[in-house]
């Protein structure tokens, strides 16, 4: 009986034989022998479309042979020249589906090295220039604490997005990302909660771009004109004097208070004049420049592939660097200004723990926000077992580059004769026009942005229209819609409201408590409940991130 129930060619199953299982990512073609469907057998070129019946015959027939011996006896397995190419390999899937097979050649996987500065190359943005401002506004000492406790916060949350697809059973989740992780978990819900708060960061991100290319256009010219003109700059802003000048645009006299939306609409007021023919009433920073960006980026924007903008990537790593070159510089030149007073400002000086610390927490967490994007970039990663790993000490780096940034430009702001206060959203903005290091610093950032900001608009694209029309182009008229109502919010926080700090906190507090915090808690918790390893202390520290990302967004509409 017992020669009836064993198979007609048997092998031992040893544990190298168990070994060999594993994901597609990793497979090995001279001992795996992959399901192979023809080309022809494929329904549709999506890899991700449903086989033919044919195929899923041919299926079939494979797991029949299957049976006859065990995985690793080598007697029935093909020989190696008829394989067929690694681009043409398919594997069938129990539901129903073909994929390609991604070749496991270690020279298309990065080194860790390569992963982790594409991580912080990811994670660098508009929030370094913002870093000064939200470290005044929490106080000095707070504002340090507040970075690295929120980092390693955002660290956790992103190692929770990073493992979720994995501790998903009996689902093929090579090709996931986490919007796919929180369909599986809430339904359509999840998956329409994801994409709308991932939205929210892209289009909140746009804004911001929006904002800053006009402050920086605006200074360009300036410094364009007043060179070709041989205009001496006149000392009507409040500043210093000294060899490196820092000025205070919209000197707050309350400088215990906080910048208000009255004084922000008075920022364009020095561009001002009664003669209609000048050029500061055609080139004004917020009345005009933010219109004739239009001109320039609404067709990049319609474009229908963003490969080409893709190739100026690098501009962004470039633009970091000299950021913080030109940090260095500055802090060098200017010395170090700095008093600690705990709870009560002085004339010149902030305290050390201030109310408006929120605004910080809300900038801090668009900075460090990678998660929606972090499990493709670490798919690249040669050495999988070290993606934690990698995965820290690019969080690490970033967190340095943040400090460096916001210690170095809060302790050299020159005070007295300017006040703390006087710190910008934009740190860019405390230094003249005239300044030629910050002239190639604008220059730089502004054509990195003008390189970007299609792609952050092809990104929204694809997902808005894939997923409500199935289709990433459904029609000129459809994208053009889109960009038009996407460049029209732009222009009109331009205008009215260019406060790059309060537009970072609220697109960052409010798309993080969706992907930082409430979605990578409940798929934790749910994950270990249906392993049977939930426990109470678990259960309360991930409520608590819950809380944290609730009570993060509500505070910035009190501050």
């Amino acid at each position: 009986m017992e020669d009836d129930c064993r198979p007609l060619l048997n092998s031992e199953q040893t544990a190298e034989s168990f070994s060999h299982r594993g994901s597609t990512d990793s497979l090995d073609f001279r001992n795996k022998r992959p399901f192979h469907v023809e080309p022809r057998n494929i329904v549709d070129d999506d890899p991700q479309e449903r086989v033919s019946a044919e195929a899923a015959i041919l299926n079939s027939r494979v797991h029949y042979y299957s049976r006859l011996t065990g995985s690793s006896d080598r007697l029935l397995s093909p020989p190696n020249h008829v394989i067929p190419a690694q681009e043409e390999i398919y594997v069938y899937s129990p539901l129903g589906t073909a994929f390609k097979v991604t070749g496991s050649d270690s020279s298309s996987k990065n080194p860790s090295i390569i992963t982790i500065f594409a991580i912080w190359n990811t994670m660098m943005g508009t929030s370094i220039l913002s870093i000064p401002w939200g470290i005044k506004q929490a106080g000095f000492t707070l504002g340090i604490l507040i970075l690295i406790f929120t980092g390693l916060l955002m660290l956790y949350c992103c190692y929770i997005v990073l493992k979720s697809p994995k501790n998903i059973p009996y689902v093929d989740t090579s090709d996931w990302e986490f919007p796919d992780v929180c369909r599986y978990y809430f339904g359509k819900f999840g998956q329409w909660s994801s994409l709308v708060f991932s939205m929210v960061s892209l289009i909140g991100a746009m804004v911001v771009y929006w904002v800053l290319m006009s402050n920086f256009l605006y200074n360009t010219g300036q410094f364009i004109y007043n060179y070709a003109n041989n205009v001496n700059v006149s000392d009507s802003e409040f500043g210093t004097n000294g060899s490196e000048r820092v000025v205070c645009p919209y000197p707050n006299t309350d400088p215990g208070g906080n910048l208000t939306f009255s004084t922000l609409l008075l920022s364009d007021s020095g561009n001002k004049t009664s003669d209609g023919n000048s050029f500061e009433h055609w080139w004004s920073k917020t009345n005009t420049i933010p219109l004739y960006l239009i001109i320039l980026l609404l067709p990049l924007l319609c474009f229908r592939s963003a490969s080409f903008f893709a190739r100026f990537t690098f501009l962004g790593t470039i633009s970091v660097v000299y950021l913080i070159a030109l940090v260095t510089i500055k802090a060098v030149h200017l010395g170090f200004h700095l008093e600690f007073h705990w709870f009560h400002p002085t004339q010149f000086y902030v305290p050390e723990l201030r109310l408006l610390f929120p605004q910080l927490t809300g900038v801090l967490t668009l900075a460090f926000f990678i998660h929606n994007c972090i499990i493709t970039l670490m798919k690249s990663n040669r050495n999988q077992e070290n993606n934690v790993r990698d995965l820290s000490v690019a969080y690490l780096l970033v967190g340095v580059t943040y400090l460096y940034v916001g210690v170095l430009i809060f302790s050299a702001f020159p005070s007295p004769p300017l006040f703390k206060d006087c710190i910008e959203p934009n740190f860019l903005d405390n230094f003249p026009s005239s300044d030629v290091l910050v002239f190639v610093a604008r220059s730089f950032l502004l054509f990195q942005m003008i390189t970007v900001y299609p792609l952050l608009g092809y990104l929204v694209r694809v997902q808005m229209m894939g997923q409500i029309f199935g289709n990433h182009y459904p029609s000129f008229f459809h994208i053009l819609a889109l960009n038009i109502l996407i460049v029209g919010s732009g222009v009109l926080m331009a205008k009215f409201y260019p406060n790059i700090g309060s537009i970072i906190r609220f697109s960052g507090a409010t798309c993080g408590l969706a992907l930082v915090f409430l979605f990578p808690a409940l798929v934790h918790m749910i994950s270990l409940k249906r392993q049977g390893a939930l426990r109470w202390p678990s259960a309360l520290f991930h409520s608590f991130l819950i809380v944290l990302g609730i009570a993060n967004l509500l505070a910035q509409f009190f501050m």
